[in-house]
């Protein structure tokens, strides 16, 4: 910031510049003093407003950090201007002109690399993207401006100067020209949005180039001035520069759109064809024509690239409007559009299968650790969905936590799929547990349109999330019993573990579905959950149990029954639970059933805790060897067990299960 005594000082030297341009300019039209006042005119006035243009920018980048090398860079440049005119009124002028190049012409050069640079300097603090065809509309730009101004100021068959005036001066054309072309560019490269700085300069430096044209013109051409009122143009040329420096600087331009991507090109375009039609009526010189065509080539690639643009950005949308934001899956739309190709290239031996899935358990998740996790585990898990289903399909997101997969290939690989396809959307830890259900429908043999596949699938899917849900309720209340169990009789924490994993590999052995795989490791878990209602004295009793304590014994599949019965999701495993005491043979308790009355996971039940009971170490009982245990219970199939069983458990025995002879 400024201080008050500072922006006074930056008030008043604006001002006194403006006052000395307007009496520079009235001396030039109406010689204001007379030709006596010339030389003050020429040698004071002039050089002193070039001097403040420059230190105005100077003093612009020592007070304010933002872009304070660009205008550092025109303030030096516009410097080396003042120092050229101040060498050229001090050490050259007189009655014969000095040799050329000489110190006034090298330090006048030098503000043209100095502008050049505080030029790209506030391009870069501006353009938030320099694009290929911004690029090409700069070198258009510039082209246009080259054969026009090279048109119009080397006059029809170009100058071919015989002195070295003539030849310094040319030079200052042509960089003038170059000079305009970059500030065109960089036109082009805001956007055409370049702020009010920017267009300050331009406008500056086009007035700079004005007036070297003109007077080189007028050199070349022997003409007679009249005034020297275009003399006025080059102090407000560095003025205009030094105005410039303490604008407001300009934000970061936004992306081109609509109609300005190719007005400018267009305009370009224009006048180039403008000054060839013109050479069939009046001659341009060679130089300029072959920047005019130039001019033309670039338009023609600038259309070219634009197109190309065009065609890239409409395959962008196309790509977004079928992608998932959030995964990077195929959305919805993309779904059906696959779906109906696979359907049409979908046959009975080969057919094409969609898998839909809904996780369970997301929305407890999202509650608990709210929903930019929630956001982050959706990514994560579409990313791992991806990379399972790799080549063998296509996986797709359809919006909140439903995804999808279709892929073609036999009904045992698809199902394969879909059960990989379930892993890889399961995510558990510390107080979360999320996975999924799925549906699946198989096209030709389920549904032969989208519309209806997707239908089917849903069914299914619900279908599914229904059972997984009364599963989940079955786990959790089944293992908050287990829990009960534990802490009133500790002495069977073990059992319940060893019995079920003897069930669930009995099961499997005699091929169970996995439904009734669910039921059976259940009720082996829980079939002594009546046991808590059996006095501990009884449970722990070392010995032969009297009568009366068995009728108590008795009673726990009873108990066991009535508690399991009081949780809906558990109504089967309760049934199994009361019945895993039935003997084969009808003389066991409580009902009395017999044969295949009994149901078949209590029959397996029955023989995987006799064998438990006589293997492991229980304080009412003698423990046994496993072979004797096998005789025992080959001795009682038939009476006590099922045969069928027995046999089956012996020979999952004999395959080498390990069994719990340790409780």
């Amino acid at each position: 910031m400024l201080s008050g005594r500072r922006l006074t000082i930056l008030r008043v030297a604006g001002a006194a510049s403006i006052v000395g341009l307007s009496l520079y300019a009235a001396q030039t039209l109406w010689q204001v003093g007379g030709s006596a006042a010339t030389p003050f005119f020429e040698t004071w006035l002039y050089p002193s407003l070039l001097f403040a243009a420059g230190a105005l920018c100077v003093a612009r980048a020592v007070a304010v950090k933002t872009e304070r090398a660009a205008w550092l860079a025109f303030g030096v440049g516009l410097l080396a201007w003042f120092a050229g005119e101040a060498v050229y009124s001090l050490a050259l002028d007189g009655p014969v002109e000095p040799a050329h190049p000489n110190a006034s012409d090298l330090l006048w050069l030098a503000f043209y690399p100095a502008a050049y640079a505080g030029l790209l300097l506030l391009l870069r603090e501006r353009v938030r993207e320099f694009r290929k065809s911004l690029w090409l509309d700069g070198a258009v730009g510039a082209l246009a401006v080259g054969a026009l101004a090279t048109a119009l100021v080397l006059g029809p068959g170009g100058v071919g100067p015989d002195s070295g005036l003539l030849a310094a001066d040319l030079v200052f054309v042509f960089a003038d020209v170059l000079l305009l072309g970059f500030v065109v560019a960089g036109f082009a490269l805001t956007a055409w949005r370049p702020g009010r700085a920017f267009a300050l300069i331009g406008v500056a430096l086009a007035a700079g180039a004005v007036a070297d044209g003109y007077f080189f013109w007028a050199g070349a051409a022997n003409a007679e001035l009249a005034t020297t009122i275009m003399a006025t143009l080059w102090p407000t040329s560095a003025l205009l520069v030094s105005l410039a420096a303490w604008q407001k600087p300009a934000r970061r331009t936004v992306r081109m759109e609509g109609w300005r991507i190719l007005a400018m090109p267009a305009l370009f375009g224009l006048v180039a064809v403008g000054l060839l039609a013109a050479h069939t009526i009046v001659p341009i010189n060679v130089l300029a024509r072959v920047l005019a065509l130039g001019t033309l080539i670039g338009v023609i690639a600038r259309m070219a690239l634009t197109f190309q643009e065009n065609l890239g950005q409409l395959e962008g949308n196309r790509r977004e409007a079928s992608t998932d934001s959030l995964t990077g899956l195929g959305n919805r739309r993309r779904l059906m559009d696959d779906l109906a190709r696979a359907i049409g290239a979908a046959t009975l031996h080969r057919p094409a299968g969609l898998v839909m899935f809904d996780l369970d358990g997301f929305k407890l998740y999202n509650d608990r650790f709210g929903h930019p996790l929630g956001d982050a585990v959706l990514a994560q898990l579409g990313e791992v969905l991806a990379l399972t289903v790799g080549d063998a399909g296509t996986a797709y997101r359809l919006g909140g936590d439903e995804f999808c997969v279709v892929a073609t290939d036999s009904p045992e690989e698809l199902r394969d799929l879909a059960l990989r396809a379930q892993a890889a959307l399961s995510k558990r830890g510390d107080g979360f547990d999320v996975g999924c259900s799925y549906g699946i429908v198989l096209i030709p043999q389920d549904a032969r349109d989208a519309t209806h596949a997707l239908k089917v699938v849903d069914d299914r899917l619900y279908a599914n999330k229904g059972d997984s849900r009364r599963s989940t309720a079955t786990r959790q209340t089944s293992d908050a019993l287990l829990q009960v169990l534990r802490e009133c009789q500790p002495s069977l924490n073990g059992q319940v573990d060893e019995v079920a994993l003897l069930a669930r590999g009995l099961g499997l052995h005699l091929g169970l579905r996995p439904t009734d795989m669910d039921e059976l490791s259940r009720a082996a878990q829980l079939h002594d959950i009546g046991k808590v209602s059996v006095p501990s004295d009884i449970l722990g009793k070392e010995g032969p149990l009297d009568e009366s304590e068995w009728r108590f014994m008795r009673q726990h599949t009873l108990a066991g029954d009535r508690i399991l019965s009081a949780a809906p999701a558990l109504g089967p495993v309760a049934r199994l639970v009361r019945a895993s005491h039935e003997r084969f043979d009808g003389r066991g308790y409580p009902d009395g059933l017999a044969g295949e009355a009994i149901p078949y996971a209590a029959r397996i039940v029955a023989v995987c805790d006799a064998y438990h009971a006589m293997t492991a170490d229980r304080p009412y009982s003698v423990t046994r060897e496993p072979a004797e245990a096998i005789e025992e219970l080959r001795h009682c199939a038939g009476s006590q067990f099922d045969p069928h069983v027995v046999e089956a458990f012996v020979e999952l025995l004999e395959e080498g299960v390990r069994p719990f002879i340790q409780a």
